[in-house]
Parts: C-alpha cells; structure tokens; sequence
C-alpha cells in the first residue's frame, strides 16, 4: 500500500520546488515516485509526432522522490503518513493510511 496515492494534495519538502502544493497526477509502481501538478516542470525537445505535429519544446513535469513529499491535512497542513493496521466490520484486518501529526486515519 502507497502512503501517496494519486489525486492527493501534498506539499514539497525539500528540494528547489519546496513548499509548493498541487494535486499528485501520477505514482510509480513502486510508490518510489510522484508526478505532481505544476511541480517540478522541465522542458523536452519533442520532435513532430501524430499527437503534436509542430514538435518544439515542451513543458510538463517530471517525477519527483515520494520522500519529499508530505500529504497536506484538511486544514491545509503537512503530516507524515504511515501504514496502520486496524480490525475491520467483517472482523477482518485491513491497512489504513495513518496521519503521524494528528494521530487520526485518513481513509
């Protein structure tokens, strides 16, 4: 289980792109890596393609280390977040993502 997970608001730590926000738009299979909104932007050369026909240099993102990044609470703050094991309805054990700041499960 990732601890950042697409659609997330988080907040960059360290780095040249600190303590910007966007919404995460893409994590590696391995959660080693997010791809976050307007964070991280590098320019590609791109030559014509059937999707870009003109070719030219192009903005997007670029990953950056999941450890960089903290996942912002709903009152905008940043917070640790681990991996909790909690008994379920179904009498079941279940993994949740766990806010170390307010001691509080997110899902």
């Amino acid at each position: 289980m990732n601890r950042i997970r697409k659609g997330d608001t988080v907040q960059v730590m360290a780095g040249s792109e600190k303590n910007k926000t966007g919404k995460v738009l893409k994590v590696t299979d391995d959660g080693a890596k997010v791809v976050v909104e307007k964070v991280n932007l590098v320019k590609r050369h791109t030559k014509p393609s059937r999707q870009n026909q003109y070719g030219g240099i192009v903005e997007r993102e670029a990953p950056l280390d999941a450890s960089n990044v903290a996942l912002l609470t709903k009152d905008g703050k940043p917070t640790r977040v681990s991996i909790k094991v909690v008994e379920g309805a179904d009498g079941k054990p279940h993994r949740v993502r766990y806010s170390r700041k307010y001691n509080e499960t997110l899902d």
